[in-house]
């Protein structure tokens, strides 16, 4: 299943690992004021929609340079929603919380994506993770996530036109940088997903970003590696704040 992506090559590889979508229906309303005016939110079925999502990276390159793969793996955590621009479909980050201080940096000065510093730990028990991750940049307020997550069920594709597909078949994110309207694209297989179970002792860090979440998420989703080619950034358009 192939995408389009803009014309230059990509750029990165990577790999995601025991990923876990947490999804939440959240009002309109609410959402957007948070997002940039230049996006439209983006709504299935009138419904706008939030999801955390803690997982793994590894085995990051650069194009041309898979002799050089960093294989180990390092934690991230991000809350998202879902934006279109100019009438594409795509994602918007409020945070991206991760303990790689190399990582943050490269995202930072690159995509002007709001990646954070974190204190995080992630431990493999049987067929659970637990996942834990304490903000320690200053540059946000507090984002602490404490939960167990895990696979509980067969692995299926999602069918184009239902939610699920809605929620996770998107292939580019949208950011600000200055005025500057970047489009990041990616391009991988389709997900391979299963259903999952989790259980939240912590769960603040899409209230760092002001949203209010259900207590418990409406989909929960597991998937357990997905490789993935990063394109750089692209200007798309300009934002006119006035």
């Amino acid at each position: 299943m192939k995408r389009k992506t803009n014309k230059q090559k990509w750029l990165m590889g990577q790999t995601w690992n025991d990923l876990l979508f947490a999804h939440y229906p959240v009002p309109a309303e609410e959402l957007r004021p948070l997002i940039p005016d230049c996006l439209t939110l983006d709504t299935f079925e009138g419904q706008a929609w939030v999801s955390v999502v803690p997982f793994e990276m590894s085995h990051i390159y650069f194009r041309g340079l898979s002799l050089f793969t960093y294989k180990r793996r390092f934690a991230e955590l991000n809350v998202r929603t879902y934006v279109t621009f100019n009438g594409e479909a795509g994602i918007y980050f409020f945070s991206l919380d991760a303990n790689s201080p190399l990582a943050v940096k490269l995202a930072n000065f690159s995509y002007a994506l709001p990646y954070l510093h974190a204190d995080m730990s992630v431990v493999h028990a049987e067929n659970r993770i637990h996942f834990k991750s304490r903000r320690t940049d200053t540059r946000a307020p507090f984002g602490d996530f404490d939960g167990v997550y895990g696979a509980d069920g067969d692995s299926f594709k999602t069918v184009k036109g239902s939610l699920e597909y809605w929620l996770t078949e998107r292939y580019v994110l949208f950011v600000l940088k200055g005025r500057k309207i970047l489009k990041g694209a990616i391009y991988h297989d389709q997900w391979t997903l299963q259903p999952a179970y989790a259980e939240f002792n912590i769960n603040r860090v899409a209230e760092s970003a002001g949203i209010l979440l259900p207590d418990q998420p409406e989909l929960l989703h597991f998937a357990k590696q997905l490789k993935v080619q990063v394109w750089p950034p692209e200007q798309v358009g300009i934002f006119d704040r006035e």
